[in-house]
């Protein structure tokens, strides 16, 4: 084990010092609010407050709604909002105008492409996910598998070449996550694509922990369906709208079970038969929740001017030092690194393996450093290149290692299970 006051720390502490200092993107920091003397590597469940929201949010509330009412609806662009906002995340993940739509939870979204890609491959037996996928990605793929009288095969990433090879001809959409929510591990996204597609089958990514981390190119991969939480690496609050991605090619066929008045051809002529409106705009379903939606979009003009291609390279620069911090700082004190360490297979966040990880993680909370933890064991921390410095990695993981050494964590208040881990 390495003292935290040591000749290995202060070289780590000057690696921080110059790689800070050469950031490309150390003044986009300050587009947000963060709390003076925390540590915040928890956008990966949460992002961090923009700072462009609260003035946004004032004049949606107080103006917009306040003094305009209903008049908003039009001049306010209110009705517009969920296209509007969908093309603005579409810019981040790699998806042309017209394309994306903002709206709803993630897990409606799901359900709804799920659906709609089924319908889109008639005659196909099963539905394909990951057995590490998000638990909701996996109820929802068992919901829609009963609805339509179809089979459900967990498959891991790895194992789907030599599936398809032998099963393809079944399958009719494949849903997964380019990162590993536990372990930060990123996934070939363009190969795990071709295969599936050669197969016959449509593919169904879930961009929660990819979508605002990292260069996605739905169009370029010729991803046919996606969808994304808006409360993550998009920092657009808790709750934020989910996104829906429909391939330009798919959208006169896009069928989805959720048919609400929004998405009708002909919203206000209250017609008691359903007809779709043209284009991705047929993804809609019900009122849109405009004031988190407004806050979204505020949220999104943090990255302005800023290309993901430079989120991706300081992200890897981040995550690459928490590891090398961790090898130095941590080592005998019973962690493991299980974030994969070659670059081209990390996402943006690192997770560490410990038996007492959620008394670790409210330890550091209570120093002021936020991460969180997943079941059974593992201390996830989540770097947002936007606002993370080398220098709060340093002080993490520095953190971390003095509550392990001072038994710090063993105190009973830090060992009480809270609903939110």
């Amino acid at each position: 084990m390495v003292s935290t006051a040591s000749p290995a720390l202060d070289t780590l502490a000057a690696r921080a010092a110059s790689l800070d200092a050469a950031d490309p993107l150390a003044a986009v920091r300050e587009r947000f609010l963060l709390p003076e003397g925390v540590v915040y590597l928890d956008g990966n469940s949460l992002g961090a407050l923009p700072a462009a929201v609260p003035p946004a949010m004032a004049d949606a509330v107080h103006r917009q709604w306040g003094t305009d009412l209903i008049r908003s609806w039009n001049d306010n662009s209110w009705w517009d909002a969920p296209l509007r906002v969908g093309d603005a995340v579409g810019r981040l993940i790699g998806a042309a105008p017209g394309q994306t739509l903002a709206g709803d939870s993630t897990s409606v979204q799901l359900f709804n492409a799920l659906s709609a890609a089924v319908r889109l491959r008639p005659g196909r037996p099963l539905l394909l996910t990951d057995p590490g996928h998000f638990p909701t990605d996996q109820y929802i793929a068992d919901s829609v598998a009963r609805l339509f009288g179809l089979e459900v095969r967990r498959m891991p990433p790895a194992g789907l070449p030599r599936f398809l090879a032998e099963e393809g001809e079944r399958v009719a959409v494949a849903g997964y996550s380019p990162v590993d929510y536990r372990t930060g591990e990123l996934h070939d996204m363009a190969a795990t694509t071709r295969a599936v597609q050669r197969a016959g089958g449509l593919m169904l990514w879930d961009l929660c922990h990819a979508a605002g981390a990292l260069p996605v190119g739905l169009d370029e991969l010729g991803v046919d369906l996606a969808v994304g939480c808006g409360y993550k690496f998009l920092s657009g609050g808790p709750g934020a709208p989910a996104f829906l991605y429909v391939a330009e090619r798919h959208q006169a066929a896009f069928d989805q079970p959720l048919t609400g008045w929004n998405g009708h051809v002909e919203p206000f002529g209250l017609s008691g038969d359903y007809a779709p409106a043209e284009g991705v705009g047929r993804g809609r379903i019900g009122t849109p929740p405009i004031l988190s939606m407004l806050a979204l979009e505020a949220a999104l003009t943090a990255f302005d001017g800023v290309a993901m291609e430079q989120v991706r390279a300081k992200s890897l620069s981040l995550t690459g030092f928490f590891l090398d911090c961790a090898d130095t700082l941590l080592d005998g004190l019973g962690f493991t690194a299980v974030t994969p360490r070659a670059p081209e297979r990390r996402g943006s966040q690192v997770t560490l393996r410990h038996p007492d990880a959620y008394a670790l993680v409210r330890a550091l909370a209570a120093r002021g450093v936020i991460g969180d933890m997943r079941a059974p064991d593992m201390l996830r921390f989540g770097v947002n290149a936007l606002y993370i410095t080398h220098r709060d990695v340093l002080s993490a993981i520095r953190q971390l290692a003095e509550v392990v050494m001072s038994a710090e964590h063993r105190d009973e208040r830090f060992r009480h299970r809270t609903t939110v881990t």
